[in-house]
């Protein structure tokens, strides 16, 4: 094609977006959630209107939640494709930022196309624009630059002719992949250029596996194959892979112990007999004695959180192998490195070490937590409220095929401890761990797999934080089950601070400076926006009400009441392993001086390495 087609830079980017395709012949960016204003609904708002649904706007409530909405949607598929959200100019573009920051800790592909200022800055100061005494060129949307990948300003219409591609290829490459920003000034969205008719010819994004560099291989094959008890580290870089089958032979075959990341759980399914549970701070007993005992550490797709190192004190004596696409990630912690696409690297691993086999892991140990974990998620409530690892233990067996979500509070590290997933039934926000993404993360997970019984775990406090996805949900007929666990504040954090030598203080609304405690129903909080809502009695109406929710065609949001302070026989007790949290070095009281002496112990442990 040598003509050219005259177009605002809005309709342009919209007809260039519906044209990306993946190797399975899907849009790349399959939609945009969008909540206009004055910085977008005339120039961007009127080209999407135009596309229809060759490129469909959903509405959202809330410019972050939404945005978390399309990263739960990435996340679930594998960042084999991905959503835009756009915002106006001000408070709806930086309402994104917290979500940008999100995608980014989690490696996440977002396109956000955030409304900007005039580029002819001839109205300035134009409504809601946030002006730099000393720089001219900053708008708000400069907040942008640190949380993604990508950042760019359109200024000229033209513009978009290499920004876009660049766009696509950030979204697609699997080292780089994360969030990117389009600073789009709102003058230029409106402005008409010829645009090539070239550009907007059908193209399709492969997302490639970058091969190991065959030095770094052997030396890995060398150290693994001189080890004497090895263990492996898997993170979420195994399901962005598609190494899941990759990994289960190669444990298999080599007899190697499997630890699980938050991002990484589920790529094995709990019955596979290498998979040895959750690694590090919320770990199982099974892993952190694995990793103990190990003398070499092979991580796989993970960038190595502290929640997975137990604050670099997990595993001080073993040789580190990091697998990682992106190098930044595979030399952290002075590991050895192997640059590679996880299922290209076992493959060739699994091909280099050939039949060896080492020693028998200790399946008794699996068996034994497996057998706790039983124990504990299926105790009896015998008094008062029950316990995380019960209400747990309750929805397991309501739904053992379904998809266990969160983000925040005490119960991504129960459910990362407890949870037993068959393969892919687990989706945990614990990169950035977001309260308030639970409810909207929920909505784009089951999005990307409709063929899942989506269950939302979510504290009351994050509820209140952000909730009003659940009117989207309900409009779009997108079902999920929410299990709001009501322990009447933030339980998690008022833990960590009796356990940092610390007196409850303004966790609890019990230890809050109010005049009165809130009674809030939150059955009819949900109820008021379309959601089927209902508190259960006890465990077996919980039970009863999962079951129940699969046959509806919108969101059911179950309330439970749960204990305010869990402590021995609650399930976490047992395993785990220490984090490295401040305590202040000088107080008064005995607690206090008590869990200092505790922490200078666990940290001159730890191991300070690059």
């Amino acid at each position: 094609m040598n003509g050219t087609i005259r177009l605002t830079a809005a309709q342009a980017m919209v007809r260039w977006l519906s044209v990306q395709m993946t190797e399975e012949g899907e849009r790349f960016i399959e939609g945009v959630w969008a909540i206009f204003g004055h910085g977008n609904v005339a120039g961007l708002g009127q080209a999407l209107h135009g596309i229809g649904d060759a490129l469909p706007t959903w509405r959202g409530q809330n410019e972050q939640t939404m945005a978390h909405a399309a990263i739960a949607y990435a996340k679930g598929k594998a960042r084999r494709r991905a959503h835009a959200v756009t915002a106006s100019i001000g408070p709806g573009s930086t309402n994104m930022v917290t979500a940008a920051a999100l995608a980014h800790v989690n490696r996440l592909p977002v396109l956000f196309i955030a409304g900007d200022v005039f580029a002819t800055r001839r109205p300035d100061p134009v409504l809601q624009q946030v002006e730099s005494f000393g720089d001219g060129t900053v708008s708000a949307n400069d907040c942008f630059r640190p949380v993604v990948r990508y950042f760019d300003r359109i200024t000229r219409p033209e513009h978009l002719l290499t920004a876009l591609p660049r766009v696509l290829r950030v979204m697609t490459d699997p080292a780089e992949c994360g969030p990117v920003c389009l600073a789009f000034c709102q003058d230029v969205q409106a402005e008409a250029h010829d645009w090539p008719e070239a550009f907007f010819e059908p193209r399709t994004w492969r997302i490639r596996r970058p091969e190991p560099d065959a030095t770094e291989l052997a030396e890995v094959a060398a150290l693994i194959r001189g080890a004497t008890a090895p263990v492996i580290v898997c993170g979420g870089g195994v399901i962005y892979s598609g190494a899941e089958a990759a990994l289960a032979e190669f444990a298999a075959r080599h007899n190697i112990p499997v630890i699980e990341t938050q991002a990484g759980k589920s790529a094995l399914a709990q019955g596979h007999p290498m998979n040895f549970g959750a690694a590090g701070v919320d770990g199982s007993a099974a892993a952190n004695a694995a990793a103990a005992a190990a003398d070499l550490v092979i991580g796989i797709g993970t960038r190595l959180q502290d929640f997975t190192t137990g604050s670099r004190t997990l595993y001080p004596q073993a040789r580190l192998v990091s697998i990682n696409v992106q190098p930044c990630d595979a030399a952290k912690h002075g590991a050895i490195a192997l640059v590679s696409d996880a299922k290209v690297a076992l493959e060739r691993l699994t091909r280099a070490l050939g039949d060896h086999r080492f020693a028998a892991a200790d399946a008794g140990a699996r068996a034994a937590w497996l057998a706790a974990v039983d124990i504990h998620c299926g105790a009896p409530v015998a008094e008062g409220l029950p316990t995380d690892a019960q209400v747990i233990g309750a929805v397991q067996k309501a739904a053992p095929d379904g998809i266990a979500m969160c983000a925040a509070g005490t119960m991504p590290g129960a459910l990362k401890l407890l949870w037993q997933p068959s393969q892919h039934g687990y989706h945990m926000e614990y990169g950035y761990s977001c309260m308030g993404y639970e409810v909207a993360g929920a909505m784009g997970l089951k999005l990307a797999r409709p063929d899942r019984h989506v269950l939302c775990f979510v504290g009351d406090g994050s509820y209140m934080m952000a909730n009003s996805e659940l009117a989207t949900a309900v409009m779009r007929r997108i079902p999920f089950t929410v299990i709001l666990t009501d322990n009447r504040g933030y339980g998690c954090i008022n833990r960590l601070q009796i356990n940092c030598g610390g007196a409850e203080f303004n966790n609890m609304y019990v230890d809050c400076n109010v005049a009165a405690q809130p009674q809030i129903d939150f059955v009819a909080h949900a109820g008021s926006m379309g959601a089927h809502a209902v508190k259960a009695r006890d465990l077996e109406d919980l039970q009863a009400q999962i079951r129940d929710a699969r046959n509806r065609d919108i969101p059911t949001v179950i309330v439970i009441d749960t204990t305010a302070r869990p402590g021995p026989g609650d399930g976490l007790e047992a395993a785990g392993h220490w984090w490295d949290v401040a305590v202040p070095a000088a107080g008064d009281t005995d607690n206090l001086k008590h869990a200092y002496a505790r922490y200078l112990e666990h940290a001159a442990r730890q191991a300070l390495t690059n």
